[in-house]
């Protein structure tokens, strides 16, 4: 069976990589972006199952990106968790519900509740 593929969009090294190394440990191939400009373009290629990003970023709009990826036809069936620091989660999370995410959680919560998150975004209603 081919491993799921996880498309993830992070700028800072922790908890970045912390959540590629979990989604490995979980059996996901994992493609990581850095570059929110290339997400819908990415996601349309690589077909992933789950996009998994982190909402903070320095020169990302990542929340225009989401809702690109929640209008392209292609895209937008795709299951979004996005996550950030708890400081920034209210303010990035309403931003990110209005723009399509699917789950907005903590960097804290995502690496500790992971595989509950996946199944919580990946079930088909």
């Amino acid at each position: 069976m081919t491993q799921p593929l996880a498309l993830v969009l992070y700028e800072k090294l922790l908890p970045g990589t912390q959540v590629v190394n979990r989604l490995q440990d979980l059996n996901y191939r994992v493609q990581v972006i850095a570059d929110a400009e290339r997400l819908v373009e990415c996601a349309e290629q690589a077909k992933p199952m789950v996009v998994v990003t982190d909402l903070e970023s320095s020169r990302n709009n990542v929340c225009a990106a989401l809702t690109r990826l929640k209008q392209n036809a292609a895209t937008q069936h795709l299951p979004v968790i996005a996550f950030s620091a708890g400081s920034a989660a209210t303010e990035l999370g309403d931003a990110a519900r209005a723009a399509g995410a699917t789950l907005v959680v903590t960097d804290a919560a995502i690496l500790n509740h992971l595989p509950q998150f996946l199944e919580q975004a990946l079930q088909v209603e």
